[in-house]
């Protein structure tokens, strides 16, 4: 597997992580360990499970993390809805970085079961 540092959708999540962090400057000093800790934890599970599970020994465990990561995807979406109903930001372009993200994190998913596919068959030939 290439250095997770060369992956497009570990570039993506770094972005959002960003975006994350801006977007809760914004949101009231009372819920700095609340929702805004919450939300930054789950965007920076992201990369790193991306960063962590491409470090591993295989691609197995590749998978694994990358399934970590779409979940810290899921909390983080959740955690914006619940952010915007409570009126703590009206920008909802978040949510259109979490489904690219999201996105690229299931092509990558379905390219490592292909390759993994396509190892098998090659194996038994």
């Amino acid at each position: 597997m290439a250095n997770h540092k060369d992956l497009d959708v570990w570039k993506k999540a770094i972005g959002l992580v960003k975006d994350v962090y801006e977007v809760t400057n914004g949101f009231p000093a009372d819920e700095r360990f609340g929702i805004t800790q919450q939300m930054r934890r789950a965007a920076v599970s992201v990369p790193s499970n991306i960063a962590e599970g491409s470090g591993r020994h295989g691609d197995k465990e590749l998978l694994k993390y990358l399934y970590i990561a779409l979940g810290s995807l899921a909390e983080l979406e959740t955690q914006f809805i619940i952010s915007h109903e409570l009126k703590f930001c009206g920008n909802k372009e978040i949510l259109d970085k979490i489904e690219e993200v999201r996105k690229m994190t299931i092509g990558l998913i379905k390219y490592m079961k292909s390759k993994k596919i396509e190892k098998a068959k090659n194996e038994t030939r």
